[in-house]
């Protein structure tokens, strides 16, 4: 056994054995590898500011489930991405410090290193600048990113492990780049689905035929929803209101022809991601299908490939079947993302 290999699995039997605060979330990491991603993913793309460590992303991890980051000390990151739901929430709308009720569905953060934007209307370009929208969001944490640096900064823990991780005490910089860091970990792609790629009798002969209806010339599903993300990464209207009262991706462009777009989302773990659409409105996967079974609402800036599906009842509960193959399990249950 050379020598690196001899001294990783030392660190590995040490770091997996002992330990409490910083240093159990240190171990806890250290048996998940940095860079373990699929074989069939890309490789992550990272800022050369903000390359991932695990004391960096001990840190993140240590912020997203503290509440100690909103005013009230009530709502973290984790309240309203919760992780056995695919870091989505279980409601229309999630409700912020204070009670406020937010204004959109919160989002899946499965794979949220990949997005070439944030948030549904593609508002922000990368992970560091989108931590301090939902912090200083009044409907969201509702705290100031100075306040809240002087308030953290009071804690001796957060300042050790601070220049543990980034060699300088707490500051927005620090906050940004560690919430960041733990948020490009959670990586999906372990399911059913991408099982059965290797070993063709993991699904069901139900779950293969919704996933030829999925690919298929019938449903088309594949046009938007692509690749191994199960997303195309377009803004599009897809017929699900008839009046947007959020007018999506035309609030960051003022362009008309943007009204009622929003980025398409992944796929991946739909089954734990409801409710639906931008604003919760669709409760299910069944009624999602029955949207485009109609054709969408006939919006009058609604995507031309939005058109009617002739669907049987047989077909949507097969292409229900293959969505519910999209979950990946050991993703809803890895320690490594869980505090």
């Amino acid at each position: 056994m050379n020598k690196l290999l001899l001294g990783f699995w030392s660190l590995f039997i040490l770091s997996c054995s002992d330990g409490k605060g910083l240093e159990t979330e240190l171990f806890v990491i250290n048996c998940f590898p940095l860079d373990s991603v699929p074989a069939n993913f890309p490789p992550v793309d990272y800022p050369e500011d903000n390359l991932p460590t695990k004391e960096r992303i001990a840190l993140g991890k240590k912020m997203f489930y503290d509440q100690t980051l909103s005013s009230d000390r009530t709502v973290s990151c984790a309240s309203c991405h919760i992780p056995t739901r695919s870091f989505s929430d279980t409601i229309n709308v999630s409700l912020g410090a204070h009670g406020r009720e937010g204004r959109r569905n919160a989002s899946p953060l499965h794979n949220v290193a990949y997005l070439p934007s944030i948030f549904k209307d593609g508002g922000i370009p990368n992970l560091e600048l989108q931590i301090k929208a939902p912090i200083e969001d009044h409907l969201e944490m509702n705290y100031n990113m100075h306040e809240l640096t002087l308030r953290i900064s009071n804690d001796t823990l957060y300042q050790k492990w601070s220049r543990l991780a980034y060699d300088r005490g707490v500051d927005a910089f620090v906050i940004t780049r560690a919430l960041a860091n733990f948020m490009r970990t959670l990586i999906s792609g372990n399911s059913n689905y991408d099982q059965g790629k290797l070993d063709s009798t993991i699904l069901s002969a139900g779950a293969k035929r919704g996933m030829n209806l999925f690919y298929g010339d019938q449903a088309k599903c594949y046009l938007c929803h692509e690749g191994f993300n199960f997303t195309n990464n377009e803004y599009m209207n897809n017929g699900s209101h008839i009046v947007y009262e959020d007018t999506g991706r035309a609030r960051i462009t003022l362009k008309t022809i943007d009204h009622g777009k929003f980025k398409v989302p992944s796929l991946r773990n739909v089954d734990l991601t409801s409710p639906y659409m931008h604003d919760g409105s669709y409760e299910d996967l069944w009624s999602v299908l029955d949207n485009y079974q109609k054709g969408g609402s006939g919006h009058w800036n609604q995507d031309s490939i939005i058109g009617k599906i002739t669907f049987s009842n047989q077909d949507k509960i097969d292409l229900v079947e293959f969505l519910q193959n999209l979950t990946d399990e050991k993703f809803l249950t890895n320690d490594s993302y869980v505090y």
